[in-house]
């Protein structure tokens, strides 16, 4: 057969392949009250499902081009809404494949010996020094999709919630899938951390004596996805770059919108729940959101606020399933910044991490003239100062608080990891300055009324 013939056949199979490709989510920007389902043939059909996941593959991709010409701008439209309807990830790949370039596999077997150290540490997984950095290397960058499977199955869920463990393993390498590699520290394997510090804080006897299979479920879920398809910058960052998630969101918790959507749109695709009814599939899906959206810092003092009070009250009554949702919200702020409460080994190699994103945000920002975000000036900016100010206005407050509801032996080891922590970030702040006094502006202009006097342990 000549090549010319091979050729043809390629075609013919690309384009069958086209043909049963599913629809994606698209926005569509001349219509700002919709979104479409972008079909073949560019057929659009409004959706009457309530309101419109972000299918798998609607990464919010950043197009660097916007910051030229406007008749550049003209130009690649068409060509970013193409592209709009694939993840990054997803789209390299792709590329690679009909470039003819080999993409390695994520997913490969590992040998005995990896599986069995593996296992052994799924076996401690509710410990508080579980180091997630380590299990990721020998589940072969498999961390997300191995430790929630083990949840699934130590909570019974599986069982309980008769769940397919195909659907389910597809659902959860999806989601894996759908964060992003390249980012330093929105990625899957933070996902894992935050869902093994969920699973920590479900233990705790308040907790565990009163929650449900159902409350189980959600938290689990929400943590696994609660930074789905992160693009690896902030959302001052989508915003002033007319970012379509910003229009899409109305510049209101656009990332966490655009996580907790995307994680709907792969609950539905994966199928993992069709076998329960359309009324408890919209519940979970609606109580996926509140979890999710809590996680919001820019809402940190209306919850903590809204926390405090209720403390001081003494009213939550953890059988009422308002009040446990609402401590299951708090539960996921805590997972979602504990790293400072984390030994310091595991601790201080998050926090070059998260630093490294926000630089890798404010080089770009430098490069295109737009004005660099706080934090993410890399000449101005040391990991310390930043790390000490997001413990004094941000993550002691909130453990402080989390101490006072579940007095426990884990609460105090989270709150002495802090301590120490903040401890060796302030030595080698005076190593780096001659001072140990200097704390990041940035954080002194947050609301003062999230800071406690006193850490009370009542």
């Amino acid at each position: 057969m000549g090549i010319a013939s091979i050729w043809c056949l390629a075609l013919i199979l690309i384009k069958w392949l086209a043909s049963k490709r599913r629809g994606a989510i698209s926005y569509d920007s001349s219509d700002q009250t919709a979104l479409y389902i972008r079909m073949l043939g560019d057929v659009r059909v409004r959706s009457r499902a309530g309101f419109e996941t972000e299918r798998r593959g609607s990464h919010p991709y950043i197009d660097f081009r916007i910051f030229h010409s406007n008749s550049e701008i003209e130009v690649s439209v068409s060509a970013r809404n193409v592209r709009r309807l694939l993840s990054f990830q997803r789209y390299l790949r792709s590329s690679r494949f009909f470039r003819g370039i080999t993409v390695p596999n994520s997913s490969n077997i590992l040998d005995d010996d990896y599986n069995g150290q593996a296992k052994c540490m799924l076996e401690k997984v509710g410990n508080w020094n579980f180091d997630i950095f380590l299990f990721d290397r020998l589940t072969n960058g498999n961390s997300l999709v191995s430790l929630t499977f083990h949840l699934f199955n130590l909570h019974g869920l599986i069982e309980h919630f008769q769940l397919d463990t195909m659907k389910l393993r597809r659902f959860l390498v999806m989601v894996q899938e759908d964060y992003h590699s390249q980012n330093p520290y929105h990625n899957a394997v933070h996902a894992a951390d935050v869902t093994q510090a969920m699973h920590c804080y479900l233990k705790e006897p308040k907790l565990s004596k009163s929650l449900t299979p159902w409350d189980i479920l959600l938290s689990l879920i929400a943590a696994a996805t609660h930074d789905l398809d992160h693009p690896g910058v902030n959302q001052p960052f989508l915003i002033k770059t007319n970012h379509y998630l910003a229009t899409l969101y109305k510049n209101t918790s656009v990332l966490e919108n655009h996580h907790w959507r995307s994680a709907v749109g792969l609950l539905r695709e994966s199928g993992l729940f069709a076998h329960m009814s359309l009324e408890n599939r919209q519940l979970m899906e609606s109580q996926i959101g509140d979890l999710i959206l809590a996680t919001d810092i820019s809402q940190q003092n209306e919850y903590l606020s809204m926390f405090r009070s209720h403390l001081d009250r003494g009213d939550l009554c953890l059988e009422n399933a308002n009040h446990r949702h609402f401590i299951l919200q708090m539960a996921l702020k805590c997972a979602d910044i504990c790293n400072p409460c984390r030994t310091w080994e595991l601790s201080k190699q998050w926090s070059e991490k998260v630093t490294e994103e926000f630089f890798h945000q404010g080089d770009i920002e430098k490069k295109y003239h737009l004005g660099v975000s706080p934090l993410c000036d890399r000449q101005t900016e040391t990991i310390a100062n930043i790390q000490i100010g997001f413990m004094t206005y941000l993550v002691e407050p909130l453990f402080g608080e989390w101490a006072r509801f579940s007095n426990t032996r884990l609460s105090q080891t989270m709150l002495g990891h802090l301590g120490l922590n903040k401890a060796s970030w302030k030595g080698v702040q005076r190593e780096q300055s001659g001072s140990g006094d200097d704390v990041d502006p940035t954080f002194e202009e947050m609301d003062s009324d999230i800071l406690p006097q006193e850490p009370r342990l009542s």
